[in-house]
């Protein structure tokens, strides 16, 4: 039933992508505007980083005892995913009720999959009482179906970088601009360091709209400790606390901007009905984070049981150059084992952007189509475009499992496969495998 009806949804429009508020705002209307009646709201744009900034806010949220909505995209596994109602997601019945009720408020309108879903999400947000609302853009940012909320509490931009140039433009000044979409008068952004170019877009919005900007670098700093752990500076506290639970050294940043929000929150004057946030609840609700498909070590599943012992493997749905570059980054740290790749990426994005930095990494690659995906890249041609940036034994391979297969053979000894280059990779790898 739920597979049914989604799939109805996905109909409804001509356009998997056509960024407009106008059909929206007249399904919400049609609703009752549940947009209005939401918690305090931080809505988060940007590139990169978006959706371990999320999903760190809400552990912190949810470690102090503090409701959190969270609206997030695009799936993994379940569309339930995309629509977590006060620390839960729906049962099938419960989000069966919820599409129904808003495909019958459409009436059969033109609407795309993103929009009817979003305002399925601000139905349920606005039927559960919670103390905070987190929404993520589906894409953009000042086009996006979030960005309907008028009175944000606080505003993120995560790090920006090329992405979607051919909906949002093919100049980072472009995506930039679509990004500063959020910002709302008067009303703070917490920003992350960003290149000269995004920067200066975002300073001119800010300015334009008496935006306060938090930025990192200026008003908040984290740094690596001696023992691992993470220590934050903002404009008014300093904070020892763990390590990140996510791995990758690009998670500091992302979860210093979450207590950036934090901190900012718990100011009573620009958010008088925000509750108090207890700094006790810092350290366990950072070592709680959990976020799917980033540097994330499988322990389970049939492509964890082929492993020889001593082996690992790892999954990352990082798409754009900019994400490669972190992923790069952080496997530069291991140095105990030869590093090997399972690699599939959408023939829309910037294969090359994405290889360069990464691909000489890699001791093995095997390359495969995403299954289900007609804009999916050919295993042919991810083998070629990796050899042509240096990785030395790139191949074709027919599955996920046959690659796998392929990089065990090649193995003299214990080794690390990373699976990486698309979420829906990930998707089709967790579905199995988590």
């Amino acid at each position: 039933m739920i597979d049914s009806i989604l799939d109805r949804l996905t109909r409804l429009h001509p356009k998997v992508i056509d960024l407009s508020l106008d059909r929206v705002l007249r399904l919400l209307d049609a609703l009752g505007s549940p947009q209005e009646k939401l918690p305090p709201v931080i809505h988060v744009a940007g590139t990169n980083g978006k959706g371990s900034t999320v999903a760190t806010l809400r552990a912190l949220f949810e470690a102090a005892e503090m409701r959190a909505h969270v609206y997030t995209s695009p799936h993994l596994v379940r569309f339930a995913e995309r629509i977590r109602v006060a620390g839960s997601l729906p049962t099938d019945p419960e989000l069966l009720a919820l599409l129904e009720e808003v495909e019958a408020a459409n009436a059969g309108r033109p609407i795309t999959f993103f929009e009817i879903t979003t305002a399925a999400a601000f139905l349920a947000f606005a039927k559960t009482p919670a103390e905070v609302c987190i929404l993520e853009t589906g894409l953009g940012g000042r086009l996006d179906a979030t960005n309907v909320v008028e009175r944000p509490a606080l505003t993120v931009i995560t790090p920006i970088a090329m992405d979607h140039e051919s909906f949002l433009g093919g100049r980072i000044e472009a995506i930039a601009a679509e990004k500063a979409g959020i910002m709302k008068r008067g009303i703070a952004c917490v920003v992350a360091k960003q290149g000269r170019k995004a920067a200066k877009v975002l300073e001119a919005r800010s300015s334009e709209l008496g935006v306060p900007l938090i930025r990192e670098g200026e008003h908040f700093f984290a740094r690596t400790a001696s023992d691992g752990g993470l220590v934050y500076r903002g404009p008014s506290v300093e904070w020892s606390l763990p390590a990140p639970a996510l791995a990758g050294a690009f998670q500091y940043r992302n979860t210093a901007l979450a207590l950036a929000c934090i901190e900012r929150l718990s100011r009573t004057e620009p958010v008088p009905t925000f509750p108090d946030f207890p700094p006790s609840a810092l350290g366990p609700g950072i070592r709680s984070v959990t976020w799917p498909a980033r540097l994330q070590h499988l322990t389970n599943g049939p492509l964890v049981d082929m492993l020889p012992e001593g082996w690992e493997l790892w999954l990352d749905g990082g798409h754009n150059p900019h994400a490669a570059e972190a992923l790069a980054q952080h496997t530069r740290s291991w140095r105990d084992k030869p590093l090997m790749a399972v690699f599939g990426i959408l023939s829309t994005k910037d294969v090359d952007g994405y290889l360069e930095p990464l691909a000489a990494r890699f001791h093995t690659l095997r390359a495969v189509a995403i299954p289900g995906e007609a804009a999916a890249l050919p295993a042919e041609d991810g083998a070629a475009a990796a050899t042509r940036h240096f990785c030395l034994d790139a191949k074709p391979s027919p599955s996920v499992e046959a690659a796998v297969a392929d990089l065990i053979a090649a193995g003299t000894g214990p080794a690390r496969i990373l699976i990486c280059g698309s979420l829906y990779l990930a998707g089709t790898v967790l579905s199995d495998n988590s």
